[in-house]
């Protein structure tokens, strides 16, 4: 489990999959509002003309000096949902984020919705 304090250094670093492929850039991390843990990263991918921020999650996912790699293939990773760069994940589209990776989506206690941690987004 990647600790919240680790992950403050890693925005702006390379995510790679199981294999070490390139995904993209380490834009923000999403913290499950029932336990505060990181559970899910949205990945900066695309050509520089046409980024996109995927998600993936970060179940079994390792820091490494200068990347943090994800146990899922980049084909799938590719193929998540995604949101533009500057554009925010609308609430009725949380759940659908967590489908490619047999996540099952839990709002919190309230209906909280999953955030992003303050200190990762610059």
């Amino acid at each position: 489990m990647i600790q919240a304090a680790d992950i403050r250094e890693w925005r702006d670093h390379d995510v790679v999959d199981a294999k070490g492929c390139k995904i993209g850039v380490l834009e923000a991390i999403y913290v499950d509002t029932t336990t505060d843990e990181p559970a899910v990263a949205t990945v900066r991918a695309g050509l520089p003309t046409r980024q996109r921020q995927v998600f993936v999650s970060l179940d079994e996912a390792v820091l490494g000096p200068g990347y943090l790699k994800v146990s899922y293939a980049k084909s799938l990773v590719r193929k998540a949902p995604s949101i533009g760069t500057d554009d925010i994940l609308p609430a009725e589209q949380e759940k659908e984020i967590f489908q490619p990776y047999g996540m099952t989506y839990q709002p919190g206690v309230k209906g909280e919705r999953w955030r992003p941690r303050a200190w990762d987004i610059c």
